[in-house]
């Protein structure tokens, strides 16, 4: 799973890390312990339809795990489609070479990091 964060005013996002799905919480809890955390955004896998796509099945379990265990840190969710293939799109536009566009955790923390800023950019006030 890509990981990404905002600086103190939340103008930009950045890619942070990947972390492997099973060692998440636990690298939650670690980041929680020594950084501020205002808020978790968390992407809604979503079909062209609208309708939920087959990998929600796996992200909602892992909200409602999400909340349970840092209550006190709100979850917003925003909407994922297309971010893999913006990911994809930016590398190539940032001159990154065919095989390490081949690296899914690369892709995953570009995908966190325009998951984050969509919401940046939804949420400013």
């Amino acid at each position: 799973m890509g990981l990404a964060v905002t600086d103190e005013l939340q103008i930009i996002a950045t890619g942070l890390t990947t972390v492997h799905s099973k060692d998440l919480i636990k690298f939650l809890e670690d980041y929680v312990a020594r950084e501020n955390v205002e808020r978790f955004v968390v992407g809604d896998a979503r079909n062209m339809d609208n309708s939920k796509s087959d990998s929600a099945r796996f992200i909602e379990p892992f909200v409602v795990h999400l909340k349970r265990k840092f209550p006190q840190i709100p979850v917003d969710r925003i909407d994922e489609r297309f971010t893999s293939k913006m990911a994809f799109q930016t590398m190539i536009d940032s001159g990154i070479n065919k095989k390490a566009r081949k690296n899914k955790a690369l892709v995953d923390k570009i995908s966190a990091t325009i998951i984050l800023q969509s919401w940046l950019e939804s949420n400013k006030l």
